[in-house]
């Protein structure tokens, strides 16, 4: 199987840790190592290095062969510019296909943890295996939810359809894209719903039709002059106009986290919900549920009687945010942009 690996974001949503010079999934945040080096880590050994395609734009072209020293430089794909996952997801199968490539091919983002990596191997080739059945269609996995989160996506599931490599999958019947909190305590508690990592697997020669017949004005755009592609998500681009009733979903348990938002991030590294994660020179008070991170090393970040806040501090900018608005960082970071303060960005 072909593993295309997806590191040309810039982590909008993680501000001020974030920017566009040296986005998240370089910084060395969890053991030290970065997220785009723990997703290598976990995929190269069992299915080789020279299965594995990275796409990022050119800005990050040294950042990711620096991480990844193993990785073959004719296996970068290059994006002459941010367009969204839509375009992103059809050059990157385009050139697999001038490649001569055919078979499965699975989807990952560069910026996710987990703790038992070797659950993604198992279920990846479960799905592998599921392709090579029926290779015109999409397996989707989903992530069992340790709580109701409003930041992520989530996906619905149905009856268990059969099994593969010992492995269950079932019935594919739809998402929601970050719902409200009661919406999503009350799909936490049905136990008919999963978080939704994104991570899909499908055939290189299917995606590539799915393309071609669903968005043909996009793939000749992507083909002929990217930087005028549409900005659209792969989602909306194939996803919602792709016939799914033979998609089937994986149920994984792998501990997994995107710490796409800052709260997330807190999420990702807490032992308890209402723990404080902390970084760097912090003394919290009768606070509980927050996330401190202090980058300057002279300065002490202080909290008292906080709950459920996010307080990032570095050398340039400081943010606080209620837990429950952090994914509204992105319009933060746009309305900056359009103060004239791209400096902080």
């Amino acid at each position: 199987m072909k593993i295309l690996i997806f590191a040309g974001g810039i982590g909008t949503r993680f501000w001020p840790m974030s920017r566009k010079s040296f986005p998240k999934q370089f910084q060395k945040i969890f053991n030290g190592k970065s997220t785009l080096e723990l997703t290598w880590q976990r995929l190269a050994p069992d299915f080789g290095a020279e299965n594995i395609f990275l796409q990022t734009v050119p800005e990050f072209e040294d950042l990711c062969k620096k991480e990844l020293p193993d990785l073959n430089p004719d296996n970068i794909i290059l994006e002459p510019s941010r367009r969204n996952n839509g375009p992103a997801v059809c050059m990157a199968t385009q050139t697999l296909v001038e490649k001569g490539l055919t078979g499965p091919v699975s989807i990952i983002w560069a910026d996710n943890i987990m703790e038992r990596e070797d659950e993604l191997v198992n279920f990846l080739k479960a799905a592998e295996a599921l392709i090579n059945e029926n290779k015109d269609r999409f397996i989707f996995i989903g992530e069992r939810p340790r709580f109701a989160s409003n930041n992520l996506g989530w996906i619905h599931t149905g009856t268990e359809l059969g099994r593969i490599d010992d492995q269950p999958y079932y019935k594919f019947l739809g998402w929601k894209y970050k719902p409200e909190i009661e919406e999503c305590n009350a799909m936490f508690d049905s136990g008919e719903y999963l978080w939704n990592p994104g991570y899909f697997i499908t055939s290189i020669e299917f995606l590539d039709n799915q393309f071609k017949t669903l968005t043909p004005e996009l793939y000749q755009t992507v083909k002929s002059a990217y930087n005028s592609a549409e900005k659209i998500s792969f989602d909306k681009a194939i996803i919602e106009h792709t016939d799914l009733s033979s998609a089937v979903v994986l149920k994984t348990d792998m501990g997994w986290s995107d710490p796409g938002t800052l709260y997330a991030l807190k999420e990702a590294l807490q032992m308890d919900e209402l723990e404080n994660v902390t970084k760097g020179n912090v003394f919290n008070l009768d606070s509980k549920d927050c996330l401190t991170y202090n980058l300057e090393d002279k300065k002490l970040l202080t909290t008292v009687g906080l709950e459920g806040i996010v307080i990032v501090n570095t050398k340039d900018a400081i943010i606080v945010v209620p837990k429950d608005k952090v994914k509204y960082v992105t319009d933060l970071v746009k309305k900056l942009e359009g103060e004239g303060l791209s400096a902080y960005l």
